[in-house]
């Protein structure tokens, strides 16, 4: 049976079918409290519950960790983008866990943004220590993923194409909103991943609505690229994808071939003066909701909502 592990700024939670039970522990960041799974099991059987809309709740991953995303790793979305989705590699790009915050918190986008979108993926968050060249099979994958949450990876298009600085671009502060659980699963649980269900609305509107049938890489074969390279430890946070229906699309190929042959400040000066005329991206209080989990309900990591300001 799934676990669900919400955080307050003040203590750790399990929600019960009665209510949120405190985790007696001194975890003060995720990794430790991943650590102490006897204190989450025992307060899961306990009876002293309060109501889950009474928490404020924050985001269930803490920070500072390491936060990587893969990159155009659905298929719908890759052919949005442009692109064939039996050549499209298997990358990667890293975002600061500065960007974290909670599954309500506002998403706060920078005076200097102009075209900002939203991405619903669903985060893996590490159980232990992944050191460069583990060995990652489908049998032993549920001992180095703990965990689900929902995460929305907000992203200023306008600072990641012409530069294609994906770091900057998707790393400012609130871009990446997660929770509202983080939702421990079983080894059995985890091999329910494909049946899970994507969906993202703004103010009511389904925009994205996709399960990971629809996903090119899954977990093994991405933490057997990923761990090549890059370590990960317990609490580490992977973003691993978004479907269709994204602010962002590719122009039709016709466009695309003319602007090829452009300067490329004429080319991005064109592109932005279009996009500029999608109502698609997100504005100043757009109300963003999102939430993964299977269609039958056995597997649920929550919704959440968050609220566009722009700054000043």
């Amino acid at each position: 049976m799934t676990l669900s592990v919400l955080r307050t700024a003040d203590a750790w939670w399990v929600q019960t079918p009665t209510g949120a039970a405190r985790i007696d522990t001194a975890a003060t960041t995720t990794g430790e409290l991943l650590a102490d799974r006897d204190a989450i099991a025992a307060a899961a059987t306990g009876t002293e519950v309060v109501a889950v809309e009474s928490l404020s709740l924050i985001s269930p991953v803490t920070a500072p960790c390491r936060v990587v995303a893969q990159m155009t790793n659905f298929a719908s979305h890759v052919k949005d983008s442009g692109m064939d989705p039996e050549t499209v590699p298997l990358t990667f790009f890293r975002k600061s866990s500065g960007s974290i915050s909670g599954p309500h918190d506002n998403v706060v986008r920078p005076a200097h943004v102009r075209l900002l979108d939203y991405e619903v993926e669903i985060g893996l968050v590490f159980d232990r220590e992944m050191p460069v060249g583990s060995e990652i099979t489908a049998d032993n994958l549920s001992g180095y993923i703990a965990g689900l949450v929902v995460t929305n990876d907000i992203s200023a298009r306008d600072v990641q194409l012409p530069k294609t600085q994906f770091y900057e671009a998707k790393s400012y502060p609130t871009f990446t909103p997660v929770g509202p659980a983080l939702v421990l699963l079983d080894a059995d649980e985890l091999k329910r991943f494909t049946d899970l269900r994507l969906r993202l609305w703004v103010n009511g509107v389904v925009r994205q609505d996709m399960t990971v049938a629809d996903m090119i890489y899954r977990p093994v074969e991405t933490l057997r690229t990923l761990t090549r390279f890059q370590r990960m430890d317990a609490g580490d946070l992977l973003l691993t994808g978004t479907p269709i229906g994204t602010a962002l699309s590719a122009p039709p190929k016709p466009v695309q071939f003319v602007a090829n042959l452009l300067p490329p400040a004429v080319k991005w000066k064109m592109f932005f003066q279009g996009q500029a005329k999608n109502p698609k991206y997100l504005k100043d209080s757009d109300v963003v909701e999102a939430a993964i989990g299977t269609d039958d309900g056995a597997i649920d990591l929550g919704r959440q909502r968050t609220v566009v300001r722009y700054a000043r």
